[in-house]
Formats: structure tokens, C-alpha cells, sequence
């Protein structure tokens, strides 16, 4: 079991403008300051970067980045590197995201991004799951290992003290369906193994987060099952009291 303190992650996606985003980050600050045993991140847009962080000053809340590009520079237009997030005060990144995946990202470009990401110091949040045909084709394991294995093909047992994974069921996001306990247990589970056998004792080290509509009322449950060390909140972490609600939630579980 990882003796780090359960995370608490807010991706806020494509979500509020620059005064929506500074309200929002402070109730985010008091909620962790409340709630002091528990790691709690928020990973804004990129425009938004410079308000939550300004926001968050002084806070223990981590400030992240829903994705990057492998590139330190160049003739990327549209992209965001890895020096910039840094520079734009970013201490950890969402790399393969679903959404991510689903708009082109491929097994191998996520590996190449996480790799960029701890060459630059950044923590990296690695996201993995399945789609709901390939759950009902029983494939889960499969894909999961695939994702599992492109994503830290390039990552050294060195660099795990700054590595998650966050297991994310597709079918169970924005959708209000939820995995069970049992369905997140067993998932985490097997990626633990996946880790383990690749790493050995050290691959019991990162944490494994659970994403997938998470709210105040699932939260303890699902933070109760084998392996959850934390959750990535998607729609919850936009509303200051839903989100208080599964910090909470995870202090309790602490």
C-alpha cells in the first residue's frame, strides 16, 4: 500500500473564465487548508493558469496542467510544452487523459509526454481505461495493460516517487454511471500488479486514483476500495461545496 496521504484531483476540462476560476480556486485553498492530512491538485485550462495560481498562493494546493506536449519547443502551434507549464508555476500534468486519447493520442505519443514531463520536473498523473465495448468484450485487463505498459515504458524506478495512475473507467465518465467499488477495486488491483511486476516492491509506491463521476456521496465509498489512493473529479470539482465535500470525504479515509 502507498504511504502517501490520498489525492484529491480536480480536472476542470474546458470549463469557467478567469473570475469563475479565481473564486473557485480560493474555496478549493481553504477546503485543503481544512483538511491538512489530505494532497489535493486542480488542473485548470491553460488560460486560467495565472489566475488559480495567484489564487492558490501560499496554499498547499498542487497547480496542474490537463496535458503537454513532448516538445520542449518548436513549430507546434496550438501546443503547450513542458518548460511552460513550468514557467507557469504547473507542478504536475494529466497525461492520457481519455479525451485526450479519444481526439488522436496514441498509446505511444502518452508515453513520450510522460517522459517530457518528469525530464522537466513535473509529477505526472498517467490516466488509463477502457470504453465500454471493450469492457463488454472482456478486455479490460488487455487494454489496460497496453495503456499501462506505452505509458511507462521510458519511466525509470527513479522517477515513480513522481508518478500516479488514475484508473478511469470511459463509460463512467460524465455519464453518472459509477464503477462499483468491486469494478474500481479489481482494476486498481490489477494495475498494482502490473506495477509491481515491472518495478518490483517499488511499484507499490504511486498512487492509483480512481476517475469516473465522482461526488460527495460515492467518495468514502470508493476511496474504501483495495488499492484507491485517490480520485480525479471531473464535473464535482467545478462546485466548491461538491468538491470540499469529497475532500472531505478523503480526509476521512486518511
Amino acid at each position: 500500500m502507498s504511504h502517501r496521504p490520498i489525492l484529491v484531483a480536480g480536472n476542470w476540462k474546458m470549463q469557467l473564465v478567469a473570475a469563475e476560476a479565481r473564486h473557485l480556486a480560493k474555496e478549493v485553498a481553504q477546503a485543503a487548508a481544512d483538511h491538512s492530512g489530505t494532497d489535493v491538485a486542480i488542473f485548470p485550462s491553460f488560460t486560467l493558469l495565472h489566475t488559480a495560481r495567484t489564487a492558490l498562493e501560499g496554499s498547499s494546493v498542487a497547480l496542474g496542467a490537463q496535458a503537454c506536449h513532448p516538445a520542449e519547443n518548436g513549430a507546434h502551434t496550438g501546443e503547450i510544452s513542458t518548460t511552460m507549464l513550468r514557467d507557469a508555476g504547473c507542478r504536475v500534468v494529466l497525461c492520457g487523459h481519455s479525451e485526450r486519447r479519444a481526439a488522436g493520442v496514441s498509446d505511444a505519443e502518452v508515453g513520450a509526454r510522460v517522459h517530457a514531463a518528469l525530464h522537466a520536473g513535473l509529477r505526472v498523473i498517467l490516466c488509463v481505461g477502457e470504453t465500454l465495448s471493450e469492457r463488454e468484450a472482456e478486455e479490460t485487463e488487455s487494454v489496460l495493460a497496453r495503456q499501462l505498459a506505452e505509458g511507462i515504458a521510458a519511466v525509470a524506478e527513479s522517477e515513480l516517487e513522481s508518478i500516479e495512475l488514475a484508473y478511469e473507467p470511459v463509460w463512467a465518465i460524465g455519464t453518472g454511471k459509477t464503477a462499483t467499488p468491486d469494478i474500481a477495486a479489481a482494476a486498481h488491483v490489477f494495475l498494482r500488479g502490473q506495477m509491481v511486476e515491472k518495478f518490483g516492491d517499488a511499484g507499490r509506491g504511486p498512487r492509483i486514483l480512481y476517475g469516473g463521476s465522482v461526488k460527495p456521496g460515492n467518495a468514502a465509498e470508493l476511496l474504501a476500495a483495495d488499492e484507491v489512493r485517490g480520485v480525479l473529479v471531473g464535473g464535482a470539482s467545478l462546485d466548491g461545496a461538491s468538491f470540499r465535500g469529497i475532500i472531505q470525504a478523503a480526509a476521512g479515509g486518511n
